[in-house]
């Protein structure tokens, strides 16, 4: 229980820095929610694989490359699925980008970033 807790505060952290930086692209350079979504997501998976190896899973025993390319296949799939699932509620749902980030990253972190981390990239 208390990896699972250490790995949604790494998720609250690694989020903090997508959230930012994507609201920053977004507003400040004006560039397209779901560009700004994939450079957020970018910039929040590199957090979180640090974070992830040190702390939460404490998993430096093992070679950064080997975990880093098991990490690359897991957060491929989480940039699709948040990507399009941004896109989805946004253009879909009518919601606003920041609210459908939200949702979808939430369904993503709880569902399948948590479950694949914890047993296949960092056991």
């Amino acid at each position: 229980m208390f990896t699972f807790l250490k790995a949604q505060a790494a998720s609250m952290v690694a989020s903090a820095v997508d959230f930012l930086v994507t609201v920053l692209v977004v507003e400040l350079l004006g560039v397209w929610y779901v560009t700004g979504t994939v450079t957020g997501t970018i910039t929040g998976g590199i957090t979180h694989f640090a974070l992830g190896r040190n702390w939460v899973f404490e998993a430096v025993h093992r070679t950064v490359p080997l975990q880093a390319v098991k990490y690359l296949v897991i957060w491929k799939g989480s940039l699709a699925l948040n990507a399009s699932g941004v896109y989805v509620i946004t253009q879909y749902g009518g919601l606003p980008y920041l609210y459908s980030k939200i949702i979808t990253s939430l369904l993503v972190g709880f569902f399948y970033n948590y479950i694949f981390q914890k047993r296949y990239v960092f056991k």
